[in-house]
Formats: C-alpha cells, structure tokens, sequence
C-alpha cells in the first residue's frame, strides 16, 4: 500500500508539563512536523505567527491559564543602539565571525556545555549528549547557519540560524560564560541585525519574550522589538502593563487556534 504525507499539515498539542520560565505555571505547545517539499515556505509564514522552529517542528505556546510566552523580532529599521550596545560592538568588534553549514562539532559540544553548566545547570537541556546536541543543530529541513564566533584561537559564540524570507531567526545560540566583559549574548544579537542589514531582510527573529522572567529581560533592551500577540506583531511595552494570567473560558479551543493559521 503507498502512503503520502497529508497535503495540510496536521496540528496536535503537547501535553501540560512545567513551565521553563515562570515559577508555578504550566505549558503547553501548539506543534507541527516541519517536512516535505513545502518546509521552507511553511517555516516562513508560521514563523510570522509567532511560531519557532526546534529541528524539524514548528512549536508556539497554547497555555490554557498563561498568556506570557509572546515571540519577540527586532525591526532592524527601527533599531538604534544604546550607549552600552555600542560599547558592546567596539569591545567585541576583533572578534572573527565564520557561517558555516549546520554541522556539530566537538569544540561547539565543550562550549555549549560550559554554557549550560553556567547558566542553565537545571534547565530541559542540561544532560543533552553530543547525539543530541548534534540532532539539534543538524536536524534541519531548510535554510539554516551556523555563526561561529572566535577570537582566531578560541571559540567565544555559536548561533543556529535560520534564513527565513524576510529576516534572520535566532534559533538557539550559546557562548563562553566566562567572556563577561564581552557580554556575548548582547553582541551576537547586534551582529544578527548588522548581517541583516546587508542582507535587505527587516527583521531579526530573537524566539520568546516572556514578562517577569529574568532570563528573558535582556529581549526587551533592544529598540525596534515587536512582540506577536493576540494575533499580530506590535510594539513591546513595559513589562508591567502585560497580564500572564487569562481566564481559562477566553482561551480558544485548539480547533479554533488551528482554524485562523495562515498556510502557504
């Protein structure tokens, strides 16, 4: 008997589990398999619905109590760099950065170990092996990079990346914890706006905002951030003026979300 994949893609939701970011919650994802000939102009308009890619799924939250996860982008036409960004890119700036194609390799493995064990010792990732790890920067059925990021001894930074038609989305990127001064993170988002720039894409895909995570504040320091919320992107505000709480009657029903996705 021959079988072909569905002509739509199918839509299941996980099931309830911690939430990473906020204490006392749970969440859940909203899913599909990201394959076929199609991947690529799929990612691209789920990733304008807030959605993000993880190897080969496209995930967005739908928690039934919690509306704080909001996918966050960098209008690079409306970003203008802080004081302290701006020391960031001339601190930084001897730094040599290399796009490779997605391909593990030990050196990466060590860093985005060092990372992990600094800064996530007890997250979802901590015991990933080099399998793993490799499966995660490999597995993936379109356009992706790799931003390396050395000081031509040393690996400081890594980022995955992925090439979307109107923008760069920062899939997953790591660094050296002990570079403090060079503050890494900061840097490899400026470098992100400055390659798409160049590139004539508007907009640098940064993954979840959360409000009243710490984790996630560092999101908001940049100007021309939009957030995807109720439906569209508008500009981020304060912090404080957002509601992670939302009745469990006003969440719609998983056939309803799926109902309003807009497929290529």
């Amino acid at each position: 008997m021959k079988h072909s994949l569905p002509l739509a893609p199918q839509f299941y939701v996980t099931a309830p589990q911690p939430c990473p970011y906020l204490p006392d919650r749970m969440e859940r994802k909203l899913f599909t398999a990201l394959q076929g000939d199609s991947a690529t102009q799929l990612n691209d308009a789920l990733s304008k619905q807030g959605f993000r890619r993880s190897q080969n799924v496209l995930y967005r939250p739908s928690c039934a109590e919690c509306s704080a996860c909001m996918s966050a982008r960098i209008d690079v036409k409306k970003f203008k760099p802080t004081r302290s960004q701006t020391r960031v890119k001339k601190r930084a700036a001897y730094l040599e950065r290399r796009a490779t194609s997605p391909w593990a390799t030990e050196d990466q493995y060590d860093l985005f170990r060092s990372y992990l064990d600094d800064r996530h010792a007890n997250g979802g990732m901590a015991d990933m092996d080099m399998f793993e790890f490799a499966a995660m920067v490999e597995e993936t059925p379109i356009r992706s990079r790799l931003f390396e990021y050395s000081d031509g001894r040393d690996l400081k930074a890594v980022c995955l990346t992925d090439i979307l038609d109107d923008g760069l989305s920062m899939v997953y990127s790591f660094f050296d914890p002990q570079a403090k001064r060079l503050s890494l993170g900061t840097y490899v988002i400026l470098d992100h706006i400055r390659v798409a720039k160049k590139l004539g894409l508007p907009y640098v895909y940064l993954g979840y905002w959360v409000p009243g995570s710490p984790k996630m504040d560092y999101k908001s320091k940049f100007s021309g951030v939009e957030v995807y919320r109720a439906g569209h992107w508008e500009p981020i505000r304060d912090s404080a003026d957002y509601s992670i709480d939302v009745h469990p009657l006003s969440t719609d029903p998983i056939a309803e979300q799926v109902a309003r996705i807009s497929l290529p």
